[in-house]
């Protein structure tokens, strides 16, 4: 039986191995574990790839997109009660990072091909209190358009991008990360681009807001032991910025191979439903969803076939406990992707084989 892995970290850090011992140990050996150049290299290197003036490395995506609503509210832009849309499809951090700092989510409804925000759903959702959208580029997918863009400058509105699944991710000549005000992004292991730990970073062409973000994000000190604000401690440490300084460098590489299986994917999956297929560029795969109406009895299948599976998420945000207040709403598309998801293995480690094999168990069994 071919077993086929989610995603296997030890193959991926492996595939880099010897360049991220050598960047260990070179910070190992350095003596300096923090705010020191590897961290500053990073920063320059990925606001450089991503197409943005700045980037400002922290602890990890949830963090970036807290520190970048918070330095609104410091900055004045934003204020304690101000509605913040966001798609009603995707994890819980693009939430909490919204309710972390005393904003009102407005759960807006998906497309349900294309999985990212509805245009039409959010225009609607707008009212005089909406000061900001919170745009996830879901699964990798570009969730961006010049027309949600039009809707934001229409109504003034802020756009912050949850840019954690998508590094890479192109619009035009542009890449996600660098079509809003602000960006956050993730590095979590298994992401795209991913660390040996939390990781993440603010991205944005706005020279205040990165001041901003970087003076909360260390302990609300821009001058060393002076305080203006109310800061926290959300860096990013050396060890990981070494290890990110190496695999960015293999990012693009890595995003093909996810677009070779994908292609595998697309022409050769039956029984289940797939979501609208995007041009490549516009989609770095960092997951591939597809879905049915049994879906736990077809991820039991495929799990005796070898076929390691999971489901993202099988709770939107709105039903969770934490979020009671907001169980009464009414989000059928979000419900329905929520009770039929389930994500294929894809990486950049995975063989076409691999998925050819996981097609075959797909096709047996859906």
């Amino acid at each position: 039986m071919n077993k086929v892995p989610f995603l296997d970290l030890k193959q991926v850090t492996a595939a880099h191995g010897e360049e991220i011992r050598e960047a260990v140990i070179s910070v190992v050996s350095s003596g300096r574990y923090l705010c020191g150049e590897r961290t500053a290299q990073f920063e320059a290197d990925y606001a450089s790839y991503i197409g943005s003036r700045h980037a400002v490395a922290c602890s990890n995506g949830l963090d970036a997109l807290q520190l970048i609503l918070r330095a609104y509210i410091e900055l004045g832009h934003l204020a304690v009660g101000d509605h913040v849309l966001v798609p009603a499809n995707t994890f819980i951090a693009s939430v909490l990072a919204i309710t972390e700092n005393g904003l009102v989510p407005v759960f807006v409804e998906p497309s349900p091909d294309a999985l990212e925000i509805d245009a039409d759903a959010l225009e609607a959702a707008i009212t005089p209190r909406s000061r900001a959208l919170m745009l996830v580029h879901l699964y990798g997918r570009l969730a961006y358009s010049e027309r949600i863009a039009q809707i934001c400058r229409d109504h003034g509105l802020l756009l912050i991008e949850d840019n954690a699944q998508a590094h890479g991710c192109r619009f035009g000549s542009r890449r996600t990360g660098s079509l809003g005000d602000a960006a956050g992004h993730s590095f979590y292991p298994g992401k795209n681009l991913g660390a040996l730990g939390d990781a993440g970073c603010v991205t944005t062409d706005d020279c205040g807001l990165a001041a901003m973000v970087r003076t909360l994000a260390n302990y609300g000190m821009a001058q060393k032991y002076v305080c203006d604000h109310l800061g926290v401690n959300k860096r990013m440490d050396e060890l990981q910025a070494a290890v990110l300084n190496v695999k960015l460098k293999y990012l693009d590489e890595d995003n093909d191979r996810r677009r070779a299986i994908a292609r595998v994917y697309y022409e050769n999956l039956r029984g289940v439903a797939l979501p609208a297929r995007l041009p490549d560029e516009e989609n770095v795969y960092h997951l591939f969803p597809v879905f049915h109406p049994d879906r736990d009895r077809l991820q039991r299948d495929l799990l005796s076939a070898g076929i390691e599976t999971l489901i993202h998420y099988p709770i939107p945000p709105h039903r969770q406990r934490c979020y009671a207040e907001y169980a009464s709403l009414s989000l059928p598309v979000t419900e329905r992707l929520a009770a039929t998801e389930l994500s294929l293995p894809i990486s950049p480690v995975m063989s076409i084989d691999d998925a050819f094999a996981v097609c075959e168990a797909v096709n047996r069994n859906a």
